[in-house]
């Protein structure tokens, strides 16, 4: 189920996460209405993602001076 835009770059997917609502935390993986995410949200202002917020596969990560990119099995790649 797609509930999400998606734009196509070269040949990754690339997701605007921010316009649909994620079943789980891209920082701890646990549901993202279980618990309190307080410090992951903070967490997340310095740290790329490490789950995928809408399957909650753990992600590939790569961090570079530019920026980060994440790349996720099933539903490709966030940048940022």
């Amino acid at each position: 189920m797609q509930t999400g835009s998606e734009r196509h770059e070269g040949q990754h997917r690339v997701w605007a996460v921010t316009r649909y609502r994620n079943p789980y935390c891209d920082h701890c993986g646990g549901p993202a209405d279980g618990a309190d995410h307080g410090p992951c949200r903070a967490a997340r202002e310095l740290e790329p993602p490490r789950y995928c917020a809408r399957c909650r596969r753990r992600m590939v990560v790569q961090v570079t001076p530019a920026g980060w990119s994440a790349r996720c099995a099933e539903h490709g790649t966030l940048s940022g």
